[in-house]
């Protein structure tokens, strides 16, 4: 019983990370409306990053990340996209903090947490990093100074598979 108990949490556990992205109508931070399992980065792997005005780890890792960005995409091409879940009444906060701390990344809105709630998004930060075929191949949450390493690390992984 131990046994079958292990196996159907292993697969249970891959069948979890190796996902789609699933398809919902977000706004990006201009206004256009955007199909979230479009997302993609011409076959190169993308990251998206859930985070909150208010949540101040969220906002270290993006800035740590902001410092490296440009060195990842001429290393491996990656691309960013930032999800805020703020709610309604405070999704005018998003884009002034975008500009103040100068996010290169491609900002969508989430204010009711569909997509959020779609993947199982309990705590932000929530990072997770899509392959070039739109499979979730790694997530993670929380932030510590220097996991940026940790994500940088995985996409060259996935650069050197291809």
């Amino acid at each position: 019983m131990k046994k079958l108990l292990l196996v159907f949490i292993c697969v249970w556990g891959a069948q979890q990370v190796s996902a789609q992205i699933p398809k919902i109508l977000l706004k990006d931070i201009n206004g256009k409306t955007v199909q979230t399992d479009t997302l993609s980065n011409g076959g190169k792997p993308f990251i998206i990053d859930f985070f909150a005005t208010w949540c101040k780890p969220c906002n270290r890792e993006l800035d740590a990340i902001s410092e490296v960005y440009e060195d990842w995409q001429k290393e491996t091409g990656v691309k960013i996209y930032a999800v805020s879940i703020d709610q309604a009444q405070n999704i005018n906060k998003v884009k002034p903090l975008v500009d103040n701390h100068g996010w290169e990344y491609e900002v969508l809105l989430d204010p009711n947490g569909d997509l959020k709630r779609a993947l199982g998004v309990q705590m932000i930060p929530y990072v997770l990093i899509v392959d070039g075929k739109g499979e979730i191949v790694y997530k993670h949450n929380g932030y510590t100074d220097g996991d940026e390493e940790e994500l940088i690390e995985k996409v060259r992984e996935m650069k050197n598979e291809e």
